[in-house]
């Protein structure tokens, strides 16, 4: 959409809350941003408090399946785990594409206007390849394309089946979907990627990702590294999501896994360490040296019990924060950014670790994930935005400022992505995404010899 011009009663501005913003869009940038500018005949009114685009560093697509499929019994990551597998094995690139299509209008919805897909789930049953290796990821590719947001495919090396004292495990079961056998064989394939810096579709960036240190042997992660450096791409990394993971790198290298990283190079301005849960003050002080960035999924790392992490102390290392929804066991990025400050007052029985501005720059961290463009309401940058509701249930009364302190998806009302209305009213471009979701979802449980729904 070019040659449009959007008026805010309020909008989030670098600079600060701003009253009566008018935008003005050509070519899928801002051209104009002016405040104190009274609405004209033409503007497209927006209601309550306008956001920039809202970013999720972290998801992996496949996982929405689980959500309310994981709680009886209780268990543990490793128990969730199990079943994470199970749904791996049922999806083939036709299923994966409709889920994640479905799921990246959900996020839509929430206001995410870019994400970034931690993408591992590269082969067929057993490990076979598809004629075209790289047939799973264009499923998500065309997903993301229909639903109407940016990707960054983060596609992830997956070499190894866990670590003990005793070294590296096999991939065995429904790992072996996701391995390419070396981190060389994973480059020759990642290559054959092709997004909008070479040519290939416009919404769409190409970045790389270590699955974690268990699952990457030690002399393949520089491989990995050396392949985003060079190609200048992000690069992201599992770190220290589980006691288990430190426990384990300890034994088997003597290092904590951000040791570990550093020691093979992998530390640097360009990698986002997820969840970064389990850290040691010598860890924090060498992510904050390097200028790395952290992604926290309090909605997932809460689910999981994983912990809390250090998001305070990481960001005074000098370490920058985003946020991902991860495994979607929530989808709201709102709640994402509410919960970072929620979570750091649990911690240290203090309030106001991180105010509005803080949390609106984890939500909008697009340069996490390749966008350095996008997230900002001012001109030059990409035409992204969210309108949120300000009289609703939730909303009504609250200042505009803190905004983020009490909104949720359900207040989003208008989504504009590159310019273009994804999402108008509540509703999204592609229709009912509650039916979508559950068209895509319900097979994935079915039991394959009967077709009735499996309730493991």
């Amino acid at each position: 959409m070019t040659g449009q011009t959007w008026h805010a009663a309020a909008a989030h501005l670098p600079t600060g809350l701003a009253r009566d913003v008018r935008l003005t869009v050509d070519g899928g940038r801002f051209t104009a941003v002016e405040t104190d500018a009274p609405a004209r005949p033409g503007d497209h009114r927006l209601p309550g408090v306008v956001l920039p685009g809202l970013a999720d560093a972290h998801s992996h697509a496949f996982h929405r399946a689980l959500r309310g499929r994981t709680h009886d019994g209780g268990g543990t990551f490793w128990t969730w785990r199990e079943r994470m597998y199970a749904v791996a094995d049922r999806l083939d690139p036709r299923r994966y594409l409709e889920l994640a299509r479905a799921t990246y209008a959900e996020m839509a919805l929430a206001g995410v206007t870019a994400v970034g897909e931690f993408h591992y789930l590269h082969h067929g049953p057993g490990g076979a390849r598809y004629m075209d290796p790289n047939r799973m990821g264009h499923a998500l590719v065309r997903a993301a394309a229909e639903a109407g947001i940016r990707l960054t495919l983060l596609d992830s090396c997956y070499l190894a089946g866990g670590l003990t004292r005793d070294g590296y495990a096999p991939l065995e079961g429904t790992q072996l979907r996701f391995g390419d056998g070396d981190a060389s064989a994973w480059a020759l394939r990642v290559d054959d990627l092709r997004d909008a810096t070479d040519g290939g579709p416009a919404h769409l960036r190409v970045g790389a990702a270590i699955h974690s240190v268990r699952a990457v042997p030690r002399d393949q992660l520089g491989v990995v590294a050396r392949w985003a450096q060079e190609h200048g791409r992000p690069l992201h990394v599992h770190l220290s999501e589980q006691p288990a993971e430190n426990d384990a790198c300890l034994q088997a290298h003597g290092l904590t896994p951000t040791a570990l990283l550093a020691a093979e190079g992998v530390l640097g301005p360009d990698l986002t360490a997820v969840h970064a849960t389990h850290l040691t003050g010598g860890d924090i002080a060498a992510l904050g040296a390097a200028g790395s960035w952290a992604c926290f999924c309090p909605t997932t790392e809460r689910d999981l019990a994983d912990g809390i992490g250090p998001a305070t102390a990481l960001r005074e290392a000098g370490v920058r924060l985003s946020l991902g929804s991860d495994q979607h066991a929530v989808v709201d990025l709102l709640e994402e950014a509410r919960a970072l400050e929620m979570h750091e007052r649990l911690a240290s029985l203090e309030r106001g670790r991180f105010d509005p501005a803080a949390l609106l720059a984890a939500a909008t961290a697009h340069a996490s994930i390749g966008w350095p463009d996008a997230g900002r309401l001012e001109v030059g940058a990409r035409a992204d935005l969210v309108a949120v509701l300000d009289d609703t249930v939730r909303t009504a009364g609250s200042d505009p400022a803190q905004i983020l302190l009490c909104a949720t998806a359900a207040d989003v009302h208008t989504v504009v992505v590159d310019g273009s209305v994804v999402v108008s009213d509540g509703r999204h471009r592609l229709g009912d995404v509650g039916q979508l979701l559950a068209e895509a979802i319900a097979p994935l449980w079915e039991d394959p010899g009967t077709g009735r729904k499996d309730r493991t």
